[in-house]
């Protein structure tokens, strides 16, 4: 999953540039949107994203940082971000600078939420998610962050090179968890930083390949998701299946112990398939 969050008015400017770079790669992107104060959207932009097969979603409501330090003020804009989630056809949120109050979720009304990172070591407000699954917060699904973001990797880490996103990714695939990306227009605009994001969609396409990993919208990751918890594992006579719409993209796999690891094997059906048993 990768997404990109629009700061200022430069980084718009570069998002059609960042959309031919994208598309150059099959990556289908999502651009998170600050709707108030920062910059005001060009006519067509949004229609142009969705028609290229990009995602649009909101962030935050000015970026001012303030969105959760009081819970009056944070309901009073709550009210005009779900103006703009209407506008917009938005299903996702994130919220400026990673800030973040789940208990407060109730007041927004949007699908999922992208504002949880899983490890917070390098962010304002610590304390991350600590996994690299998505996860349900009462009727919203999170999608956690769970690589680096740009601006920490270039500005506060001082790296130029894909080397962390290249072993974070490894760590991921060991969980099978979701792998997601925070990448801004703003801050890939020079040469250096550009290069180093192409260096990293390469390292991307070429594990799409040999891995077979499924790259995706945040929206449809949370469709999946959704889909995923309302499913049923029924007992039948010729054993266990899987009830539900969606339902025939899950597999049934059994747990075991070999060797003092946990092994999950597929059932022989679906191991005819190819697919393959994982610790």
């Amino acid at each position: 999953m990768v997404t990109h969050d629009i700061e200022e008015r430069a980084g718009l400017d570069f998002c059609g540039q960042l959309m031919d770079i994208d598309e150059a790669f099959g990556v289908r992107s999502s651009f998170q949107i600050v709707p108030e104060g920062r910059y005001a959207l060009p006519v067509g932009l949004v229609d142009e994203m969705v028609r290229r097969g990009f995602e649009v979603n909101v962030q935050d409501l000015n970026h001012d940082g303030m969105l959760f330090r009081d819970r009056v003020e944070f309901e009073r804009r709550a009210v005009r971000i779900e103006e703009y989630r209407r506008q917009l056809g938005a299903n996702g949120f994130r919220s400026a600078v990673m800030y973040r109050n789940q208990e407060w979720y109730d007041q927004l009304h949007f699908q999922f939420d992208m504002s949880v990172p899983n490890v917070a070591h390098l962010e304002p407000q610590r304390g991350g998610c600590c996994t690299v699954m998505p996860y349900f917060v009462e009727r919203m699904v999170e999608l956690p962050l769970t690589t680096t973001q740009d601006y920490s990797l270039f500005h506060i880490l001082g790296d130029y090179s894909t080397s962390l996103w290249e072993q974070q990714i490894d760590l991921i695939l060991r969980k099978n968890g979701l792998i997601s990306f925070l990448v801004h227009p703003d801050y890939i605009r020079g040469g250096r930083e550009r290069d180093v994001y192409l260096e990293l969609l390469r390292y991307l396409a070429h594990m799409r390949e040999h891995r077979k990993l499924w790259f995706a919208l945040p929206g449809e990751i949370n469709d999946w998701w959704r889909q995923r918890a309302a499913m049923e594992l029924v007992r039948e006579e010729i054993g266990w299946a899987i009830r539900g719409p969606g339902s025939e993209r899950a597999h049934i796999a059994y747990a075991r112990i070999m060797e003092g690891n946990l092994v999950y094997e597929l059932s022989s059906a679906e191991r005819q398939q190819g697919h393959l048993q994982y610790r």
